[in-house]
């Protein structure tokens, strides 16, 4: 698991207590679920973008 700050675990520790997760991980999974839900068009432009520069650095000049 990744290493988080207390407010951060925080988070975690009262899904777990109010049972929306099981566990700690379970907690991150969810959170992480919804960030990805209500962000989505952003990280959609975000994949473009990084595409977009994966072309551009394959058509550059190879050192």
């Amino acid at each position: 698991m990744t290493r988080l700050r207390q407010p951060e675990r925080k988070v975690l520790d009262t899904l777990v207590d109010a049972g929306v997760a099981r566990s700690r991980a379970d907690a991150l999974m969810w959170t992480v679920r919804l960030a990805g839900k209500h962000s989505e068009q952003w990280l959609t432009e975000l994949r473009e973008a990084m595409s977009k520069v994966d072309d551009l650095r394959s058509e550059g000049p190879k050192i």
